[in-house]
């Protein structure tokens, strides 16, 4: 009997040790968070998920890209907790969001700037937002016309589902007029990704592009652009984009339904920790703080 006893107390301390943790459940992931949306924001969010669930095993990240316009509707059917979007919600996803009972609430979580870019045969190293605008509009066909070679142009775009395009659009193309109707040339190539508008732009010398700065490699050309006629062209830069130099930078959000709580709450703050903001810096984005 006296040595049943020792034996049954050595059982319940082992049965005590692999439930405090050593092994048990609480080793296994307690929470997850579904993050979807913009391809402009995907690499940063795979980058952050990566550097968070090292630091917080328990928390487990799932991140897909999509384009803008897909997180944004995952988020209005209840199918994510985070939506990734390089352009502000519209108003028109607002009063669906409504009619579901979802309530996006923005958060900015970082800065881009969209660069122009093109092969580096082509001798063409400025322009003017008004010529990148007749360029894509079709009024400008051949590079001749904006002290190029006489080459015709090749435009490429990113498909109308991503929030990069639809900038692009209203503040290039239309020069941020609210009314103007001006649309892409009819014969644009819509990509469905940053990476397909770079692998054409290096394959094709008369090809132009646009993209996010922290997608664009250093064997492309990136065109400086000036406002105006007559105004500085400017390059895009982490600098030029926090003076206000830079004319065709953004804010970039991830959008959740109503104040964030929870897991979901404490991943946002992180977002804007210094940590999580050299990642931003060390992809070619711009960091808020």
């Amino acid at each position: 009997m006296k040595r049943i006893i020792p034996l049954i107390l050595l059982f319940i301390f082992l049965v005590s040790c692999s439930s405090s943790g050593q092994g048990g459940t609480d080793a296994q992931p307690q929470s997850y968070i579904e993050n979807k949306g913009s391809d402009t924001i995907v690499n940063l969010a795979l980058a952050w998920a990566e550097q968070y669930q090292m630091d917080y095993p328990n928390i487990r990240l799932s991140v897909t890209g999509g384009g803008s316009g897909t997180g944004i509707a995952a988020l209005v059917n209840g199918t994510v907790d985070i939506a990734n979007a390089s352009r502000q919600i519209k108003s028109n996803e607002i009063d669906l969001a409504a009619d579901k009972g979802i309530v996006p609430v923005e958060h900015i979580i970082a800065r881009d700037a969209i660069a122009v870019i093109v092969n580096p045969e082509n001798p063409v190293t400025k322009l003017t937002l008004q010529q990148i605008s007749d360029i894509y509009s079709g009024v400008y066909t051949n590079w001749s016309e904006v002290g190029g070679e006489d080459r015709p142009i090749v435009r490429l775009s990113r498909e109308t589902n991503s929030g990069t395009h639809v900038y692009f659009l209203e503040t290039v193309l239309r020069l941020g007029v609210k009314d103007s109707d001006t649309l892409f040339s009819t014969n644009t190539l819509l990509l469905p990704s940053s990476e397909g508008i770079i692998i054409e732009v290096r394959q094709n010398p008369n090809a132009i592009g646009y993209d996010g700065l922290g997608y664009v490699p250093h064997d492309l050309k990136v065109i400086a652009i000036a406002p105006e006629a007559g105004d500085a062209f400017i390059l895009p830069s982490v600098e030029t984009v926090n003076s206000g130099t830079y004319p065709i930078a953004r804010d970039l959000y991830m959008y959740t339904d109503g104040e964030p709580t929870g897991a979901v709450k404490e991943y946002l703050d992180w977002i804007m920790s210094a940590q999580a903001q050299e990642i931003v810096r060390e992809l070619g984005f711009v960091p808020i703080n």
